[in-house]
Protein backbone atom coordinates (compact mmCIF):
# COMPACT_ATOMS: atom_id res chain seq x y z
CA UNK A 1 0.00 0.00 0.00
CA UNK A 2 1.54 3.13 -1.24
CA UNK A 3 0.09 6.40 0.40
CA UNK A 4 -0.49 9.90 -1.25
CA UNK A 5 0.52 13.37 -1.27
CA UNK A 6 -0.70 13.72 2.57
CA UNK A 7 1.61 11.09 4.12
CA UNK A 8 0.50 7.85 5.92
CA UNK A 9 -0.58 9.54 8.75
CA UNK A 10 -4.16 11.50 10.31
CA UNK A 11 -4.03 14.85 9.73
CA UNK A 12 -4.44 14.64 13.96
CA UNK A 13 -1.12 12.73 14.34
CA UNK A 14 0.01 15.56 16.13
CA UNK A 15 3.53 14.82 16.34
CA UNK A 16 2.82 10.87 16.62
CA UNK A 17 3.57 8.89 13.45
CA UNK A 18 2.77 5.25 14.80
CA UNK A 19 0.43 2.46 13.60
CA UNK A 20 -2.10 4.37 16.20
CA UNK A 21 -2.11 7.38 14.24
CA UNK A 22 -2.48 6.05 10.54
CA UNK A 23 -5.46 7.55 8.47
CA UNK A 24 -9.21 6.18 8.33
CA UNK A 25 -8.52 5.20 4.85
CA UNK A 26 -5.29 3.53 5.32
CA UNK A 27 -6.61 1.64 8.70
CA UNK A 28 -10.15 0.82 6.52
CA UNK A 29 -7.97 -0.42 3.30
CA UNK A 30 -5.81 -2.24 5.84
CA UNK A 31 -8.52 -3.95 7.54
CA UNK A 32 -10.68 -5.24 4.26
CA UNK A 33 -7.63 -7.05 3.23
CA UNK A 34 -6.72 -8.66 6.35
CA UNK A 35 -9.80 -9.59 6.53
CA UNK A 36 -9.99 -11.69 3.59
CA UNK A 37 -6.53 -13.07 4.50
CA UNK A 38 -3.97 -10.69 2.86
CA UNK A 39 -0.79 -9.53 5.23
CA UNK A 40 -1.14 -6.09 4.25
CA UNK A 41 2.02 -3.64 4.46
CA UNK A 42 1.56 0.56 4.84
CA UNK A 43 4.83 2.08 3.00
CA UNK A 44 5.86 4.82 4.91
CA UNK A 45 7.75 6.66 1.97
CA UNK A 46 8.16 10.24 3.99
CA UNK A 47 8.49 9.62 7.07
CA UNK A 48 11.85 8.43 6.68
CA UNK A 49 13.00 11.00 4.63
CA UNK A 50 11.76 14.05 7.38
CA UNK A 51 8.38 14.48 6.25
CA UNK A 52 6.05 12.45 8.07
CA UNK A 53 3.38 14.96 7.98
CA UNK A 54 3.04 14.56 4.12
CA UNK A 55 2.18 17.43 2.23
CA UNK A 56 -0.32 20.43 1.33
CA UNK A 57 -2.38 20.41 -2.13
CA UNK A 58 -0.73 22.96 -4.48
CA UNK A 59 2.91 21.47 -3.40
CA UNK A 60 3.81 19.79 -5.79
CA UNK A 61 7.09 22.03 -7.21
CA UNK A 62 8.09 21.85 -4.12
CA UNK A 63 8.47 18.43 -3.03
CA UNK A 64 12.39 17.38 -2.64
CA UNK A 65 13.37 15.12 -5.31
CA UNK A 66 14.07 12.64 -2.44
CA UNK A 67 10.41 11.60 -2.82
CA UNK A 68 10.26 11.71 -6.57
CA UNK A 69 7.36 8.88 -7.20
CA UNK A 70 8.36 7.81 -10.66
CA UNK A 71 12.59 7.00 -10.06
CA UNK A 72 12.64 6.69 -5.87
CA UNK A 73 9.30 5.23 -4.43
CA UNK A 74 9.23 2.79 -6.63
CA UNK A 75 12.30 1.48 -5.18
CA UNK A 76 10.17 1.89 -1.54
CA UNK A 77 7.83 -0.60 -3.34
CA UNK A 78 10.24 -3.15 -4.39
CA UNK A 79 12.13 -3.14 -0.75
CA UNK A 80 8.61 -3.72 0.53
CA UNK A 81 7.95 -6.86 -2.25
CA UNK A 82 11.22 -7.93 -1.16
CA UNK A 83 10.33 -8.33 2.66
CA UNK A 84 6.98 -9.60 1.96
CA UNK A 85 8.31 -12.50 -0.64
CA UNK A 86 10.82 -13.10 2.65
CA UNK A 87 7.90 -13.91 4.73
CA UNK A 88 6.91 -17.52 4.89
CA UNK A 89 3.38 -16.63 5.91
CA UNK A 90 2.78 -14.59 2.04
CA UNK A 91 2.58 -16.36 -1.16
CA UNK A 92 6.09 -15.10 -2.96
CA UNK A 93 4.31 -14.72 -6.40
CA UNK A 94 0.85 -13.72 -5.08
CA UNK A 95 2.00 -10.18 -3.84
CA UNK A 96 -0.10 -6.97 -5.26
CA UNK A 97 0.61 -3.39 -5.01
CA UNK A 98 -2.18 -0.40 -4.21
CA UNK A 99 -1.58 3.23 -4.16
CA UNK A 100 -3.19 6.35 -3.66
CA UNK A 101 -2.70 9.79 -5.33
CA UNK A 102 1.51 10.06 -5.26
CA UNK A 103 1.52 6.57 -4.19
CA UNK A 104 -1.28 5.95 -7.17
CA UNK A 105 1.87 7.60 -9.79
CA UNK A 106 4.34 5.28 -7.84
CA UNK A 107 2.26 2.23 -8.48
CA UNK A 108 2.13 2.93 -12.10
CA UNK A 109 6.33 3.79 -12.42
CA UNK A 110 6.26 0.27 -10.25
CA UNK A 111 4.50 -1.53 -12.88
CA UNK A 112 6.17 0.10 -15.64
CA UNK A 113 8.32 -2.17 -18.01
CA UNK A 114 11.22 0.41 -18.16
CA UNK A 115 14.44 1.21 -20.10
CA UNK A 116 17.85 -0.45 -18.10
CA UNK A 117 19.38 2.98 -18.31
CA UNK A 118 16.48 4.81 -16.75
CA UNK A 119 17.30 5.86 -13.06
CA UNK A 120 15.94 3.34 -10.12
CA UNK A 121 14.95 0.50 -13.08
CA UNK A 122 13.50 -2.65 -11.83
CA UNK A 123 12.88 -5.39 -14.26
CA UNK A 124 10.48 -7.52 -13.02
CA UNK A 125 7.65 -9.96 -14.22
CA UNK A 126 4.16 -10.71 -12.35
CA UNK A 127 5.98 -13.82 -11.05
CA UNK A 128 8.85 -11.88 -9.92
CA UNK A 129 7.57 -8.79 -9.00
CA UNK A 130 3.75 -8.09 -7.94
CA UNK A 131 1.12 -9.48 -9.49
CA UNK A 132 -0.94 -6.85 -9.87
CA UNK A 133 -1.60 -3.19 -9.23
CA UNK A 134 -4.32 -1.24 -8.27
CA UNK A 135 -3.89 3.09 -8.96
CA UNK A 136 -6.25 5.14 -7.18
CA UNK A 137 -6.84 8.61 -8.19
CA UNK A 138 -2.97 9.25 -9.53
CA UNK A 139 -1.50 11.95 -11.56
CA UNK A 140 -0.79 10.27 -15.08
CA UNK A 141 1.78 13.33 -15.97
CA UNK A 142 4.76 10.98 -13.94
CA UNK A 143 6.85 13.77 -14.86
CA UNK A 144 7.31 13.25 -18.92
CA UNK A 145 8.87 9.92 -17.89
CA UNK A 146 6.44 7.95 -20.02
CA UNK A 147 5.94 10.04 -23.40
CA UNK A 148 6.82 7.62 -25.16
CA UNK A 149 4.90 5.21 -24.45
CA UNK A 150 3.37 3.49 -20.84
CA UNK A 151 3.29 -0.32 -20.81
CA UNK A 152 3.06 -2.48 -17.30
CA UNK A 153 4.48 -5.41 -17.13
CA UNK A 154 1.24 -6.50 -15.40
CA UNK A 155 -2.77 -6.08 -15.18
CA UNK A 156 -3.23 -2.68 -13.64
CA UNK A 157 -6.70 -1.14 -13.02
CA UNK A 158 -7.12 2.81 -12.24
CA UNK A 159 -10.15 4.36 -10.53
CA UNK A 160 -10.82 7.82 -10.71
CA UNK A 161 -13.49 10.35 -10.12
CA UNK A 162 -14.92 12.55 -13.13
CA UNK A 163 -15.02 15.31 -10.92
CA UNK A 164 -11.56 14.91 -9.30
CA UNK A 165 -10.45 18.37 -8.19
CA UNK A 166 -6.66 18.03 -7.65
CA UNK A 167 -5.34 15.67 -10.63
CA UNK A 168 -6.72 15.36 -14.38
CA UNK A 169 -8.71 12.43 -15.27
CA UNK A 170 -8.66 13.52 -18.87
CA UNK A 171 -4.66 13.04 -18.96
CA UNK A 172 -5.32 9.63 -17.29
CA UNK A 173 -7.27 8.16 -19.77
CA UNK A 174 -5.06 9.35 -22.63
CA UNK A 175 -2.00 7.30 -20.67
CA UNK A 176 -4.60 4.33 -20.43
CA UNK A 177 -5.95 4.56 -24.13
CA UNK A 178 -2.27 5.28 -25.58
CA UNK A 179 -0.75 1.78 -22.77
CA UNK A 180 -3.81 -0.33 -24.15
CA UNK A 181 -3.04 0.83 -27.72
CA UNK A 182 0.33 -0.85 -27.47
CA UNK A 183 -0.52 -3.92 -25.57
CA UNK A 184 -0.58 -2.84 -22.20
CA UNK A 185 -3.33 -4.54 -19.72
CA UNK A 186 -4.35 -1.43 -18.11
CA UNK A 187 -8.01 -0.11 -17.89
CA UNK A 188 -9.51 3.09 -16.12
CA UNK A 189 -13.00 3.35 -14.34
CA UNK A 190 -14.53 6.67 -13.95
CA UNK A 191 -16.91 7.06 -11.25
CA UNK A 192 -19.75 9.92 -11.90
CA UNK A 193 -19.45 12.87 -9.60
CA UNK A 194 -16.91 11.74 -7.78
CA UNK A 195 -13.93 13.76 -6.11
CA UNK A 196 -10.38 13.01 -5.83
CA UNK A 197 -10.01 10.83 -2.11
CA UNK A 198 -13.38 9.49 -3.16
CA UNK A 199 -12.65 6.35 -0.78
CA UNK A 200 -11.63 8.76 2.29
CA UNK A 201 -14.13 7.16 5.13
CA UNK A 202 -13.93 10.86 6.70
CA UNK A 203 -17.44 12.57 6.69
CA UNK A 204 -16.37 15.18 4.25
CA UNK A 205 -15.46 13.16 1.56
CA UNK A 206 -18.63 10.87 1.94
CA UNK A 207 -20.80 13.74 2.30
CA UNK A 208 -20.33 13.87 -1.53
CA UNK A 209 -23.17 11.36 -3.18
CA UNK A 210 -20.80 10.79 -5.71
CA UNK A 211 -17.86 9.60 -3.71
CA UNK A 212 -20.29 7.27 -1.28
CA UNK A 213 -21.01 5.15 -4.47
CA UNK A 214 -17.47 5.31 -5.53
CA UNK A 215 -16.61 4.24 -2.43
CA UNK A 216 -18.62 1.28 -2.41
CA UNK A 217 -17.87 0.19 -5.20
CA UNK A 218 -14.37 0.45 -5.37
CA UNK A 219 -13.90 -1.53 -2.47
CA UNK A 220 -15.94 -4.50 -3.87
CA UNK A 221 -14.16 -4.49 -7.39
CA UNK A 222 -11.03 -4.15 -6.04
CA UNK A 223 -10.80 -7.28 -4.11
CA UNK A 224 -12.68 -9.18 -6.96
CA UNK A 225 -9.77 -7.74 -9.22
CA UNK A 226 -6.99 -9.09 -7.08
CA UNK A 227 -8.86 -12.45 -6.41
CA UNK A 228 -9.31 -12.91 -10.45
CA UNK A 229 -5.51 -11.99 -11.18
CA UNK A 230 -4.66 -14.24 -8.15
CA UNK A 231 -6.32 -17.48 -9.89
CA UNK A 232 -4.55 -17.12 -12.87
CA UNK A 233 -1.81 -19.50 -13.50
CA UNK A 234 1.33 -18.09 -14.58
Amino acid sequence: MMHGRGGAYSTEANGRYDASTLSQRHQMWGRLWASLGYVAILVDGFGPRGYPQGFPRLSYDQRPEALNEVTVRPLDAYGALGYLRSRPDVAPDGIVLQGWSNGGSATLATMAVVAADMPGAVAHSPVLGYRSALAFYPACGLKGTFEDGYRPYAPIRVFMGDADEEVSPKRCATLVEKSRAQGGDIAIKFYPGATHDFDDPGRKRQSIDGNVAAKADAMEAAPAFFAEQLAVKR
